[in-house]
């Protein structure tokens, strides 16, 4: 049964692919935008059956689409479900996820690819899109079977937060995934520059007696992978670029004409080295929080689109696994639910123009995977979030959806609420 039209109005309709952010209304119905106005006039002939929404100026925008979460499920279901994960993602305002392959078992062969599937059925939220192993076990050393896993409908592959250090291994895989048309998202870091490291190499990680690890282990590594995307052609995207000196490599690919995409984790947008205050693990995090410089850097590189995209990279690990010494403790934070208020900050600051920010977690994201998500636009997906730009919000991990409560943004003073969100015209959260 198709779910009840739904008609917002007196919206902030904000729409990357036409750069349109002004005011407007639009129609969903069968899972789709089936009427839109851009302007100030509002819709008529609307029957009985629709269900009309005062937006009362907040922004109606494409929902998010997060590139880069991880949950528990399947193997340590105690840290992240896939249920809880979409919950989390409703209550962001995120209507699509990829969720990682490092699962237990690590998602290297159809079966688990097509397990997430089935699961993201039965739980009917939001959608859920597996990436593929990369390599074997994640181990970097025998590639997995990425064209079974493409059809079974993983939409890129990666080796998520190991890098894949012998270069005839990367070459091969970017050549076979080019073949396919397939995407490869790889972290660049050099492991034997950051091994045992805690931090980033600094004053102040010396200070604190922190092991710390040179920011030019990222632009090493994506030296490296420019060179083999250069000579396959295949597509890569840099996962987490994070420091300067990384995106003036990033800057010449580009300008070259390698097949080359960039994201960038809020984390990394909003916080710095110093964060860490006095050991502070809900900081921790990889790539290790950088320099002022570095975040300044990479703001930059979001308003000029050097870095196309923008991930939670949601990342939970329980309690036991962050109440250690800071060199003991478990890396990564949670960010579905606070992704899309920690980059409203960017544009009250008046840092990024908002349209921008939401092309980076809408529209972008969407067209890298081939997804038709990110737009308003007649026909197009009904995935929308409904946000007030300007309210205010302490926010309260313990008080977060997703199971584990480890958020760098704990005690953080936000604006934005996400009043809405709808998946393919349902309403699936409402705040």
């Amino acid at each position: 049964m198709s779910p009840r039209p739904l008609a917002f109005f007196n919206a902030r309709l904000v729409d990357p692919a036409s750069r349109y952010d002004g005011p407007g209304a639009l129609v969903v119905s069968n899972g789709r935008i089936s009427h839109l106005v851009k302007g100030a006039e509002g819709l008529e002939g609307l029957s009985d059956e629709v269900l009309q929404i005062d937006a009362a100026g907040a922004m109606l925008a494409p929902g998010l689409v997060d590139l880069r979460v991880k949950t528990g499920e399947p193997g340590n279901e105690p840290k992240e479900t896939l249920k809880s994960a979409s919950l989390a993602a409703a209550a962001g305002g995120v209507t699509s996820i990829v969720v990682q392959p490092d699962t237990q078992p690590v998602a290297d062969d159809p079966s688990v690819v097509d397990f997430v599937f089935r699961r993201a059925r039965d739980i009917q939220l939001v959608h859920v899109y597996p990436a593929g192993a990369a390599t074997k076990g994640l181990a970097g050393q025998v590639m997995a079977e990425i064209g079974l896993m493409r059809e079974a409908g993983c939409v890129y592959v990666t080796n998520v937060d190991r890098p894949i250090v012998d270069s005839k291994v990367m070459r091969r895989l970017l050549a076979y995934a080019g073949g396919l048309g397939l995407l490869v998202s790889h972290r660049p870091v050099d492991p034997w520059l950051t091994a045992g490291a805690s931090a980033t190499e600094s004053e102040f990680a010396g200070r604190a007696g922190l092991a710390g690890a040179p920011v030019v282990a990222e632009q090493i590594m994506l030296e490296r992978d420019v060179a083999l995307a250069e000579l396959t052609g295949a597509r890569l995207l840099a996962d987490q670029v994070s420091a300067a000196c990384a995106l003036e490599t990033l800057a010449r690919a580009k300008a070259r004409g390698v097949p080359i995409l960039a994201s960038c984790s809020i984390n990394h947008l909003t916080f710095n080295e110093l964060d860490i205050g006095d050991y502070r693990t809900f900081w921790k995090l990889d790539p290790p929080l950088r320099s002022e410089d570095d975040r300044q850097a990479l703001i930059d590189a979001v308003r000029s689109g050097l870095v196309d995209i923008i991930v939670s990279a949601h990342c939970p690990a329980p309690a036991e696994d962050k109440r250690l010494p800071f060199d003991e403790a478990a890396a990564g934070s949670v960010g579905l639910e606070t992704l899309l208020p920690a980059l409203l900050t960017l544009h009250h600051e008046g840092r990024i123009p908002l349209i921008d920010l939401v092309r980076a977690v809408t529209l972008a994201p969407a067209e890298a995977i081939g997804l038709k998500a990110g737009r308003l636009a007649v026909g197009a997906p009904a995935d929308l979030v409904l946000c007030d730009l300007g309210v205010p919000r302490l926010i309260d991990a313990e008080r977060l959806t997703s199971k584990s409560k480890n958020s760098a943004f704990d005690g953080r003073r936000l604006q934005g609420q996400v009043r809405m969100t709808v998946v393919e015209g349902r309403v699936v959260y409402e705040g």
